[in-house]
């Protein structure tokens, strides 16, 4: 940043004089939502306003002005995060102005894998079911064909309760018909593994649902979601927002943005298919709008803009159960009352679209 005759840099280690020389050099920084001070150890006449808002500094040295420049800190006064103060440092009749952003530091979430650092300490799996008990059974089978103790949370909003004999599954049940994205959430915020993997209900694990795959990517990038595909179908997409003074543009379209480093048969996008591993917390933490019960997927993606960073590897395939109609008269009927859940109404639709454009801020969306 530079004055008429100060350069003033920021690097790692702090900050750095680069004005022309002189035999005394005096500093003033300035801060308005905060004190100064500085970590060396100098004596106060060369440093004094310590733990004030106004920090003076004289020395006849150029090395000693910038320890003491690199090891400056600021303190918050003010109990308000994500706030910005405009700290000015002034040398003779130059000045230099920089930001300093006032934020709590980010507490770390570790996870403790246990000594034999098993898949199951690592990760849970969830689903949302709702008048397909014959389609979560098949699902609930292939799963333990492949993972046999991995655990399963089903989030059911059903009318009656099921049934199941599994030690590793926990099962939810919920008002009738209160819908997916509500489902989801219930299912997601029982998860305490590091990890949890997203699965329909009508999925069908095969030797090609490597969870494995998935947790090596997530481990080694920083990545927040990375999808598979379903049967090929990767559904990516990409979101890209365009920001305007009376409301923004959300523009969505398909593929991706790039390979991933390190792991070139999967790419960066911005929303993938149903079949997704993510961290737990961040997951958490953007949620799903339980305003939303009938279909709603890509909208997720959308609340996570800016905050999820997505990626996609098809050579991770879940398969999907058929689509035929179920022999057994009981299914065959739940199977068709199931279907006049499954589309949005009209209403659902206009709700949906009002709320898409509400909420986001949008005044287009293609």
């Amino acid at each position: 940043m530079r004055g008429d005759r100060l350069n003033l840099n920021t690097f790692r280690g702090g900050l750095q004089f680069e004005g022309p020389e002189a035999p005394t050099y005096e500093v003033t920084l300035t801060a308005s939502l905060g004190t100064l001070n500085t970590l060396a150890d100098v004596p106060d006449s060369v440093v004094q306003g310590r733990g004030q808002k106004q920090l003076n500094i004289s020395t006849s040295s150029r090395e000693l002005l910038n320890f003491i420049l690199q090891h400056v800190t600021y303190t918050s006064t003010v109990y308000q995060n994500h706030r910005v103060d405009v700290v000015s440092l002034e040398s003779k009749s130059s000045v230099a102005k920089f930001p300093v952003t006032i934020r709590y530091p980010v507490i770390p979430k570790l996870y403790d894998p246990g000594p034999e650092r098993k898949l199951r300490d690592l990760v849970t799996i969830a689903t949302k079911t709702f008048l397909r008990p014959h389609k979560l059974m098949t699902l609930l089978q292939s799963i333990r064909e492949y993972y046999p103790d991995l655990t399963v949370i089903v989030a059911d909003d059903s009318k009656e309760p099921l049934k199941i004999n599994d030690n590793h599954v926990e099962y939810y049940t919920m008002p009738f018909g209160k819908g997916w994205f509500a489902g989801r959430n219930l299912a997601i915020s029982q998860v305490t593994t590091k990890y949890v993997l997203w699965v329909d209900d009508d999925f069908l694990f095969n030797s090609k649902t490597k969870i494995e795959v998935l947790v090596d990517v997530l481990e080694k990038t920083e990545l927040d979601v990375v999808g598979g595909s379903v049967l090929g179908n990767v559904f990516q997409f990409k979101l890209l927002l365009e920001q305007g003074e009376n409301g923004d543009c959300l523009h969505r379209r398909s593929g991706f943005f790039g390979p991933v480093d390190g792991f070139p048969s999967c790419v960066v996008t911005s929303g993938v298919v149903n079949f997704f591993l993510a961290h737990t917390e961040r997951l958490q933490r953007v949620g799903f709008d339980p305003r939303l019960q009938r279909v709603a997927h890509a909208e997720f993606f959308i609340d996570g803009l800016g905050s999820l960073l997505v990626g996609s590897c098809p050579q991770v395939i879940v398969g999907h159960q058929s689509r035929a109609p179920a022999a057994d008269q009981e299914l065959a009927s739940l199977e068709k009352m199931y279907s006049t859940y499954r589309a949005n109404t009209k209403a659902q639709v206009q709700f949906k679209l009002a709320l898409h454009y509400f909420k986001n801020h949008l005044q287009c969306s293609t």
